[in-house]
């Protein structure tokens, strides 16, 4: 079954697409709206995802136990196309390594542009941190350090000590370089069909070409650049209803897993309105990536 997953994923880079939003006023969180689909005869998650314009895996998260190859017709699927932004200053880029999403705000344009991505596979975690694009390059070439040869060596694979620009690049034709430690983090794009909003890299955040390609023109030398890892978000909306989502966390090399708990801020709510938390439990458990209202404006004005 994995393996024919992964092929299935190697065909699908067509369905990773950036949804651009209209920012809401600063007391609200939401962008987007959830979206049904039949299933007609013949179809698979990967057309639904590209027509929808929503990440493979996503599309998978929210409607769990549905045969990714054979889906069954008449079957009515959740399109996660409703999104909770992520609880951070809406300036440049943010990505949120449990949500294997990346967000470029452009709060000049009241906009944001939502990306799916790769992220570091274990024993390549990619770190949470907070930094900037210090360079920004067309046709890169990829010096592979020492570690990563190593690990290719082992497998009997000697990696040439710089792979030119071309076809044969795993950096794809544009990369950004991240100022965090030696420098050794790229958001860039990629020469294979796979790997977008899975963790597959080497610590790098790996983006679809066409995808990277639109970010590349947009992002200026320095723009700010977050990195986070919140599988659990929570909006609390200016009609004081109230939503969560909740991502699987990831795994770390080290075996640790970031806490799905309730928000604090959601459980003094929940005490101060003296609501049961059932429903919030439910959701964390669910990890389905879908924002769910765990109680009606209504609800509150009894």
């Amino acid at each position: 079954m994995l393996r024919k997953l992964l092929s299935l994923c190697w065909c699908i880079s067509s369905a990773a697409f950036a949804v651009t939003y209209e920012l809401p006023p600063e007391d609200s969180s939401i962008v987007g709206r959830t979206e049904y689909h039949i299933v007609k005869q013949g179809e698979n998650l990967s057309d639904i995802a590209k027509q929808y314009d929503v990440g493979f895996l996503s599309l998978m998260a929210a409607n769990k136990g549905v045969d990714p190859f054979v889906p069954q017709v008449d079957y009515v699927l959740t399109i996660p196309s409703r999104i909770i932004l992520p609880n951070v200053a809406r300036k440049g880029i943010v990505i949120n390594l449990a949500e294997l999403r990346l967000y470029y705000f452009e709060p000049d344009k009241n906009q944001v542009h939502i990306f799916p991505v790769g992220i570091g596979r274990i024993g390549r975690d990619t770190p949470e941190m907070e930094t900037k694009i210090s360079q920004k390059r067309p046709n890169p070439t990829w010096t592979p350090p020492m570690s990563i040869r190593k690990e290719y060596l082992a497998k009997g694979i000697e990696l040439p000590q710089v792979v030119p620009a071309g076809p044969e690049n795993p950096l794809g034709e544009f990369a950004m370089r991240l100022a965090y430690g030696a420098g050794d983090y790229l958001i860039h794009g990629t020469n294979k069909d796979f790997g977008i909003g899975m963790r597959v890299s080497s610590g790098c955040i790996r983006m679809d070409p066409k995808d990277i390609k639109w970010l590349f023109a947009q992002v200026p030398l320095g723009e700010s650049v977050k990195v986070i890892d919140e599988p659990v978000k929570v909006a609390l909306e200016p009609d004081r209803s109230v939503f969560l989502e909740a991502h699987e966390p990831l795994t770390r090399s080290d075996g640790s897993k970031k806490d799905l708990k309730i928000p604090t801020e959601l459980r003094w709510w929940l005490d101060e309105f003296e609501l049961p938390d059932t429903k919030a439990r439910a959701v964390i458990l669910a990890q389905n990536g879908v924002p769910t209202e765990i109680a009606p404006s209504e609800m509150l004005e009894q």
